[in-house]
């Protein structure tokens, strides 16, 4: 499907020769479709894959029995449901490594760092996972999709969200999920003093603000939103894909894998005991939200 957009494609099949893929950004910008291509590509091409997905490894720690304490309110999930699944991917990736050294393996992961969903793969931490994050092999991808694409994608998960393909994309965030982070966005991008282009360069946006607002009114813009996650990604290889081509997806869920994918996800005990360890941790829950407010601060 990705070759409906061939420089979508060259860029996609690039990235089947890494070690470790890591698409982030705002739900909603096509993250899912990307890892659903690279995963075709580079099985294709023979490699080994595994797969780290937010909204997989999320529901692990949810159903746990310590975890049903903190369900999804809205469509959000709890600070500490986040913090646990945060601590417990890096050590994830260590032993990932060790099980997997041979170099067909490949590990594509859908990791959105917005609200603190998995940041904590941006921040330079003295551990086991930080050298495999900071080797070459590893990249991190900025999915960028146009105002355009951003809108169909928006319009596609309202669709989706009343009719599923997939019992996974039940999982995926509501629609008034997407509006918010990229609200929130846009405020974090206004305090940041993150550059938002003159309107003359933004096309079909003659009513929109030359400069971001603080209550994040300004709409969808895709080079403040780059700008804003190279910032964060500082200290990681990273790299941004724009696709500004509406790919033929109505009858396709991005869940569904005509290659094999195993899953990188925490036992439930292991998901138990990061919880308890955030509870250790932050036995104040203002303090756990405070810290979860800041999660852009890499």
């Amino acid at each position: 499907m990705v070759h409906a957009d061939r420089r979508l494609a060259e860029r996609v099949g690039r990235l089947a020769g890494q070690r470790l893929v890591f698409f982030v950004g705002l739900p909603g910008t096509g993250k899912s479709l990307l890892v659903h291509q690279l995963v075709h590509l580079a099985g294709g091409a023979g490699r080994r894959i595994h797969l780290l997905q937010w909204d997989v490894a999320r529901p692990v720690f949810e159903a746990s029995p310590v975890g049903r304490r903190y369900p999804l309110v809205a469509g959000v999930t709890h600070p500490i449901i986040r913090k646990a699944a945060g601590l417990w991917v890096r050590e994830a990736l260590v032993a990932w490594n060790a099980r997997h050294r041979e170099p067909e393996h490949l590990l594509v992961g859908e990791t959105p760092l917005v609200g603190n969903r998995f940041i904590e793969l941006a921040r330079r931490l003295d551990d086991g996972a930080e050298a495999l994050l900071t080797a070459a092999s590893c990249r991190f991808v900025i999915a960028v999709p146009s105002r355009e694409v951003r809108l169909f994608l928006e319009a596609e998960r309202e669709r989706r969200a009343a009719s599923p393909l997939h019992p996974r994309e039940r999982e995926d965030a509501p629609p008034h999920v997407l509006r918010d982070l990229w609200r929130d966005l846009a405020g974090i991008a206004h305090r940041l003093e993150v550059p938002a282009p003159p309107r003359a360069e933004r096309a079909g946006e003659s009513d929109a603000p030359d400069r971001i607002v603080d209550d994040g009114s300004m709409p969808y813009d895709p080079v403040v939103y780059a700008r804003l996650f190279q910032r964060m990604l500082r200290h990681r290889n990273a790299e941004t894909l724009a696709h500004d081509v509406i790919l033929p997806t109505e009858t396709l869920s991005v869940y569904d894998f005509a290659v094999a994918a195993r899953d990188l996800v925490p036992a439930e005990a292991e998901a138990e005991s990061f919880i308890r360890e955030v509870e250790r941790r932050y036995p104040d829950p203002a303090a756990l939200g405070a810290e979860i407010a800041r999660w852009w601060q890499t």
